[in-house]
């Protein structure tokens, strides 16, 4: 009984075990059969990059992820980074089939016995746990199943087929997948061009890619390139004289300097800025498991590559320009100081014994400073390297690169640039600053926050208009007051240069930019009031307005409060569209993989065209259009516009054009503001046709550094925004802006009073909101002593101004304005500057 128990017993156990084996062989077979049917590249969901097109279709750029990947065949790889690569990896590849039991055992013992041996995997296992299995888990049921696929991919691939996917697919370090990307990344080209001592180089990048990093150490990395070089020699794949070349011509030509910069920011990219901001944009909508760098994307974008690299032609030259106009300027006055007030403050430092404010020090410093820089660093990189003392040049030449490039970011001129489309709000070109690079990646035009100056009164003008108490024709006065605070405190500003105009309309208050006039419009208009329209059209939260020095006070009005170059393009675009509101937006479509539209902001872009919202009313917009347009005539930004900005001897405005179809010249209408800030920090010209807004901005990433009186928007800003400008309209054809019909109406008024005009009156045509007309008839030359009063008149502004006032023949009085062309004035000093007259 008991020996039939047993039996049973054993026999059941057989039974369990017999399943068990077979349900394992049978899944082993399945998965056998599986493999065998799989394409070659093609086991898991294939990582593809993220194209960004522009609104032609044209390719930006692409984004592939923290591993930049580029496929290449392994026939086109030289033979000698095979070689390279067998030797160091896996020197009997050709010969086993997808493990090494000797290499497996020897990690074994070595596992065991806390000694490092070597690794156990093949080329195969590598590339295997690298497609199909996680290579962080450190487990032993990871190893087997790294050793199970491995013999699979050599059941169905060759050898050639696994060493391809292999360069293809396996991480080399800086951000790099596969050999033909990591050779663009450490070497400036691709595999097809690679010597046998850069394939030794990127071989040993497979163990430890930071630790053997040749930009970080470059001694340990020629170490381990040299015990390459010497394996293949010994293993008869080059001769030592191919060797010692290669080695020598590598180290010869090597880069020192050189940071490890990650591949993304090496990549191919025809618009950087731009593209950038539609990366961090994507980010933020992109939700669940999508990686935008390996979902294979397609960003339908608004962004125009003639556009966008124009704005970078035109933005990088002036920069660089003004830079070193600030330069030069800057290192004048340091030798003017030094020259004219060391010598003074040393003979009183010796006649009073104040020997801790010696300053000769200083000089010396300096020289000591620019000594080190220009000879001893290249000994320090040299003995560096010969002597294997990496932290000498990583940490001393390294952290004093560093001085140097935080001193010259602290004192460089940046700039910003961003175009939007009026009616739609599409972005068609953004830059935001000189280079982008890792060191450098600030998007001012969207992210800085700064102040705008003079740029921000048509803001609040605008709701002046509103209360149907200021009008274009609206009689203000231009001379010293004193504004009170709402705290109490008293305001006293000044125009530019000090200048003072007496009596002036409130449409040339604002092309010329005077400040007094501007802050009666505020008082006039309120602070509560004002600051809502800025708001409104700037598209700020309430919760931002305590951190943006929104403060109901006349600083305010002087644009003391911090903007974004991308709102403020907003707010003038806002006017351009006819009052109603556009979001800036980059992002038009994005397609999926299969072409399936995942992100449709095309859609809502034609829902608002079609259900608009009005920020401003159609009559305030176009009445501010048409106020703005005298910026650009006699204004602030008229030699922005002008073709003499780009050449003194060219004559002409940068927006007149011949139409295609007719062949005639015709002038696009123009409207916009300049400003630059108190201390000449920030320079600004922000303008609009009836088809763009285009915001361009200057100044330092430190606040509150001034760039020097020159440097203000009219002769920074508007130069480069009319070359932009001009460029973006060429080909467009003729077009007004949006006038409401049965809301405006054009009048002419005395030019000097902004009533009705009477016989004898000069005159001008405004445009009015309806019901905002003049109530009364010009009080000046109504009567008999019209011509002695309107002299006196003429002599009191003459006076207050220091300018001539003429009387055209037609009648009409107007500002002698030749001190605006840069050719007739003295006190330009030569320079094409209207800027100067003006505080903007």
């Amino acid at each position: 009984m008991k020996i039939k128990k047993s039996t049973n017993v054993f026999i059941g156990i057989n039974v369990f075990f017999s399943v068990v084996f077979g349900f394992l062989l049978g899944l082993g077979i399945a998965e056998s059969f599986n493999t065998a049917n799989i394409e070659q590249f093609s086991p898991f969901k294939q990582a593809l990059p993220t194209k960004i097109l522009d609104v032609n279709g044209e390719l930006i750029t692409e984004f592939s992820s923290d591993q930049k990947r580029e496929v290449i065949t392994i026939y086109e790889i030289p033979k000698h980074m095979l070689d390279a690569l067998i030797t160091r990896e896996d020197r009997i590849f050709y010969e086993h089939h997808g493990f090494n039991a000797l290499a497996i055992m020897r990690a074994i013992i070595g596992e065991v016995a806390h000694i490092r041996l070597g690794g156990g995997s093949t080329l195969t296992q590598q590339i295997a746990g690298t497609l199909y299995c996680d290579r962080t888990d450190r487990s032993y049921k990871r190893k087997l199943k790294e050793l199970w696929w491995s013999i699979q991919m050599e059941r169905r691939y060759s050898k050639n087929e696994i060493l391809e996917l292999y360069l293809n697919q396996i991480y080399f370090g800086g951000g790099t997948g596969g050999v033909n990307a990591a050779s663009k990344y450490y070497f400036g080209h691709s595999a097809r061009e690679i010597t046998p001592a850069e394939s030794a180089i990127l071989v040993v990048q497979l163990s430890n890619p930071s630790y053997y990093n040749p930009f970080e150490h470059p001694n340990r990395a020629k170490d381990r390139q040299k015990y390459v070089l010497d394996s293949m020699v010994k293993e008869g794949y080059i001769t030592q004289k191919e060797s010692d070349e290669s080695f020598d011509e590598y180290w010869l030509n090597f880069d020192y300097t050189r940071t490890n910069t990650s591949a993304f920011f090496m990549r191919d990219d025809r618009a950087p800025w731009f593209s950038e901001y539609v990366r961090r944009e994507l980010s933020d909508i992109i939700y669940g498991d999508d990686d935008i760098y390996t979902a294979g994307f397609t960003v339908n974008t608004s962004g125009n590559l003639a556009h966008l690299q124009q704005a970078q032609l035109i933005m990088e030259r002036q920069i660089e320009n003004k830079n070193k106009e600030y330069q030069i300027e800057a290192s004048y006055k340091q030798k003017y100081a030094v020259g004219t007030y060391l010598p003074m403050a040393e003979m009183c430092i010796l006649l009073f014994d104040l020997k801790d404010l010696k300053m000769t020090g200083q000089r010396a410093n300096s020289k000591t400073i620019a000594n080190f820089t220009q000879n001893v660093t290249p000994m320090i990189d040299l003995f560096s390297v010969l002597y294997g003392i990496e932290d000498l040049k990583v940490g001393i030449i390294n952290k004093a690169t560093q001085m140097a490039q935080d001193k010259a970011k602290a004192s460089t001129i940046e700039g910003a640039l961003i175009n939007l489309e009026n009616d739609t709000g599409y972005i068609t070109a953004l830059i935001g600053g000189s280079k982008f690079d890792q060191s450098n990646q600030l998007i001012r035009a969207t992210q800085a926050k700064v102040q705008p100056g003079s740029s921000i009164k048509p803001l609040y003008y605008s709701a002046g208009l509103d209360t149907k108490k200021l009008t274009a024709a609206t009689n203000l006065v231009d001379a010293p007051y004193e504004f009170t605070s709402p705290d109490g405190s008293s305001y006293l500003p000044n125009n530019y240069g000090g200048a003072w105009h007496g009596n002036v309309l409130l449409w040339k208050a604002l092309a010329l930019s005077l400040n007094i006039p501007a802050l009666k419009v505020l008082e006039q208009t309120g602070f509560d009031a004002s600051i809502k329209r800025m708001v409104d059209l700037l598209g700020i939260s309430p919760q931002e307005l305590p951190s943006r020095a929104f403060i109901p006070g006349f600083p305010l009005g002087l644009g003391t409060c911090s903007v974004r170059p991308i709102e403020m393009a907003r707010a003038y675009a806002i006017f351009a569209n006819g009052g109603r509101a556009i979001e800036p937006t980059a992002i038009k479509t994005v397609e999926d993989r299969n072409g399936n539209i995942i992100i449709n902001n095309e859609q809502k872009v034609r829902e608002a065209i079609l259900k608009p919202k009005q920020v401003i009313s159609p009559e305030n917009a176009f009445v501010m259009t048409k106020i703005m347009e005298s910026s650009v005539t006699i204004g602030t930004l008229r030699y922005g516009a002008a073709m003499r900005s780009i050449d003194p001897s060219l004559t002409g405005s940068k927006f007149t054009f011949i139409d295609k179809q007719t062949g005639k010249k015709f002038d696009m209408p123009v409207s916009g503001k300049t400003g630059t800030t108190q201390n000449w920090g920030d320079a600004w010209a922000i303008g609009f046709t009836p088809y763009y807004t285009c915001a361009v901005w200057f100044g330092f990433d430190t606040p509150g550094k001034s760039m020097g009186m020159g440097m203000t928007g009219a002769s920074l800003a508007g130069p480069p925004w009319g070359d932009f400008m001009m460029f973006a309209n060429k080909d467009l054809p003729y077009k007004e802006f949006p006038m409401p019909e049965g809301k405006v109406h054009k009048a002419t008024v005395c030019a000097e009073t902004g009533e009705w005009p009477v016989e004898g009156c000069p005159t001008i045509t405004l445009w009015f909101m309806d019901g905002t007309n003049p109530t009364e008839q010009c009080h000046i030359h109504s009567d008999s002593s019209a011509n002695s009063i309107m002299m006196e008149r003429i002599q009191e502004a003459e006076i207050l101004s220091g300018q001539k006032l003429e009387i055209e023949d037609d009648g009409e009085l107007e500002l002698n304005l030749d001190f605006l062309d840069d050719s007739s004035s003295k006190e330009k000093n030569d320079k094409d500057d209207d800027s100067n007259f003006f505080m903007d």
